[in-house]
This record gives C-alpha cells, structure tokens and sequence, in this order.
C-alpha cells in the first residue's frame, strides 16, 4: 500500500510546502460564511483556453471538521477563533494513533467471522496517517450545512433495515470477495466517493480540463471521472457504473456536476451510508480565491433518506503533485482474507462437531 507521506519524506522541498499548506486557513469562502468572519470580496478566476474558469491543479480536503456537528455543540453552528484553537488541538490529540495506542485486546466488533479488537483494529502507527489538523476557514461545526442542525438525515425504516443487513454480511464470514466492500477490494477509494469526504489519507484530488471536458483524477486509489459538457443526455437507465454517470455545465463561474446511473454495488460512500442506485449526487466547484476550492454537494436518495442533504468543504491548492496508489498488489489482501474466512469456518464446524 502507498501513502502519500512516504513520497513527502523523500522529497524535502515537497514537505516544506506540505507543512506551510497544513497551517493555512481558510479564506474567501462567501457561502456559508462564519458572521464572525470579514466579508469576503468577490472573486474572478483565471480563465483556460477556451474561455471557461480556470479550477485546474492538486485540491486537498483534509480537515479536522466533522462531517456532522458533534451533539454536544446543539445548536452552535459555528466556533469563535478560540474555540476552534481548542477543537484542533483536542482534535490533533486524540486522533493521534502513537498518544492513543491501545496494547490491550479489547473486542469492539466481528469482522469477518472474526473478533476484531483496539489493538490491532487501527494498526498503522501516526506516520501513515494525513487527517488534517485545521478546522475550515469557516469555522463552521459541521461540513452538513443542511439540515441546519449539521447531521445527516436519519434513514428511512427500510433503508435502517437495508443498513443493518449490511453490516451483518461484513460481520459474517465472507464466501466471496462480493462480501467486502469496495474499499477492502481496492475498487474505490474510501475518500474518493463521488461524493468525495475526508478520511485518513490520500485526501487529494486534481482537476484537468480540455474543451468539453474536465476530468476528477482522486489520489485515493486513483480513480478518474471523465465529466463532459456538452449538454449530452445520461446514459440509459440501464447502464450503471462505478462512480456513476456524471455530466457537466457552468453557471457562472461554478462547475456544477450532475451524477446518476450508480450500480447496486455502490461506491465507497454507498457502502458506508447504505444509498441505492437511485442516489442523485449534484457537486459544485467554484474557485473562492486564488488558493482555495469550494467543493459543495447535496445528495439525493428517497430509498434511503426522507429528504436530501448539502455539504460544503472548502479544498487547499497544493505545492505537491498526485502520487501513484497501490492498494494490496496483486491482490494478496483479498486472498488472505478469503483464506482466513475459510480458516475461520473449518475452526467452528470442528468445534461444532467436538461438541457433538
């Protein structure tokens, strides 16, 4: 597995970006801007080529913001500069995996048919993780802007049932890779969606454009959206892909992206909310100053949520280039899960039949 830290060690003149990038907040943001906050002036992006704004270069949406706003927080939506001093450096600690290393074989779920337990559950020590260590420039307390109350949506009664029945399949032993989700088989990216969220590493993305086209390359097991804008219909209904079926216009100086036409397998962030194929993703890009990205969607799915739901997550231009990924090479992970599976199965029917 590759991690964009290894490249950052062997490269100085990259790590010294990388660190003046981490202490940069935020700024320029106009949507949902803290009152705390100046007012943010207008901003004209740089055009390509061929006349459209210019969103092009390597985006980094790492960040200590939750996605929902924490319960303690209510209805505070968002923190004065020093609350949120004090909600990174809470934030930073206890996220830190050397501080927080747990030595002691506490269960905390099944895996696999398997006791998975602290100690070993989050085994990477703090050198592979690249979490963030800012809040948003905003100082919002939730990435959700709606609801108004910063959380996600509850799920309908089916979609609960769905969900649940989900994870009893991760818990069980699995019979085929089928059983794992697209993260575990290296498929998608666990922070690449489409929608894209922060989550542990590799939290960058980097936008290419070409007349009629812009094409999302995420580091995170490198998948690419070739988005056309051309006002071309979706694909049939019958159609569906991995990242779904995305399709692209201006309005103004924003990229808006329409995606449907996901399959019934799901994306990284299908597996881990439980969406269907009828998800309706639409994302905004809009350059909010020279150095900042704003990245806006809201999803749709009446299979799963009662209402849609909008995010913003303000992205950094980055100094360093997207890396190559490799997740388990040659896909030795998925057959040492498979041959644990097995291992796992043969222990219980030989137990069953000592019992006997």
């Amino acid at each position: 597995m590759r991690y964009r830290n290894v490249a950052v060690m062997k490269v100085l003149v990259f790590a010294v970006a990388a660190v003046a990038l981490a202490t940069v907040s935020v700024t320029g943001q106009t949507a949902g801007s803290s009152p705390n906050a100046p007012a943010a002036k207008a901003y004209t992006p740089t055009k390509t080529a061929d006349g459209q704004p210019d969103l092009q270069g390597v985006w980094d949406f790492r960040t200590v913001t939750p996605l929902e706003r924490p319960k303690e927080l209510a209805d505070k939506e968002f923190l004065t500069q020093a609350e949120a001093d004090e909600y990174e450096r809470k934030a930073v600690a206890e996220r830190d995996a050397d501080s927080n290393r747990q030595t002691t074989a506490t269960a905390r779920g099944v895996v696999n048919g398997t006791e998975e337990t602290n100690d070993v559950a989050l085994a990477y020590n703090q050198f592979w993780w690249d979490r963030g260590t800012n809040v948003i420039g905003t100082r919002r307390t939730s990435l959700v802007v709606d609801p108004k109350d910063g959380r996600v949506p509850a799920r309908i009664p089916s979609a609960q049932k769905r969900f649940e029945e989900l994870t009893k399949l991760r818990e069980r032993t699995a019979t085929g890779p089928e059983d794992r989700s697209v993260g575990e088989r290296c498929i998608m990216g666990f922070n690449a969606g489409p929608p894209m969220l922060p989550a542990g590493y590799n939290m960058n993305v980097q936008i290419v454009q070409a007349p009629g086209y812009v094409a999302l390359l995420n580091e995170m097991v490198h998948s690419v959206r070739i988005v056309p804008l051309d006002a071309r219909a979706h694909l049939d209904g019958n159609i569906r892909q991995w990242s779904g079926d995305s399709r692209g216009h201006w309005e103004g100086n924003t990229l808006v992206v329409d995606t449907t036409n996901f399959n019934d397998v799901g994306t990284s962030f299908a597996n881990n909310y439980g969406t269907t194929p009828t998800l309706h993703l639409v994302e905004r890009f809009t350059k909010a100053d020279a150095n900042t990205l704003l990245y806006e969607f809201t999803v749709e799915d009446p299979a799963t949520w009662a209402k849609p739901w909008s995010v913003q997550l303000p992205m950094r231009l980055s100094e360093l280039p997207i890396y190559e990924y490799a997740c388990h090479e040659g896909n030795y992970g998925m057959f040492g899960l498979l041959s644990g599976a097995r291992a796992v199965d043969k222990a219980s029917e030989a137990a069953k039949k000592g019992s006997n």
